[in-house]
């Protein structure tokens, strides 16, 4: 069975940080395109940030110069480290998976694997 689990959601204030976190099972994780994808109340479902198997990563440019996106293959594990939150940045962050494909597409439930989310919530 495949499973993808976000962890490490929750409420912090504006300009705090938070590291989500994605465990990966069932899969070749190694080698698998993997994203972060956020929805808030009201809005589109959004592509945050990818991270390709040769490593190379991209980072929307709202989020850009304070999101980081990495990858542990040894834990079937990726990240998405959030500094400098805005309230702008409160929503239900999905992680992502899938074969290598040349674009990832505008949202999650496009994608081979994902998982149910994780909010993020912050209080200015």
């Amino acid at each position: 069975e495949v499973q993808l689990v976000e962890s490490g959601g929750g409420s912090v204030q504006a300009g705090g940080s938070l590291t989500l976190s994605c465990t990966g099972s069932g899969f070749t994780f190694a080698g698998s395109l993997m994203a972060w994808y956020r929805q808030a109340p009201g809005d589109e479902c959004t592509l945050i940030s990818i991270i390709r198997p040769d490593g190379s990563s991209w980072v929307r440019d709202p989020v850009k110069g304070r999101f980081t996106i990495s990858l542990d293959n040894a834990k079937n594990t990726f990240y998405l480290q959030m500094t400098g939150l805005k309230p702008e940045d409160a929503a239900k962050y999905t992680c992502a998976a899938s074969a290598p494909r040349p674009r990832a597409p505008s949202c999650h439930n496009w994608m081979d694997y994902s998982g149910e989310g994780t909010l993020v919530t912050i209080s200015s």
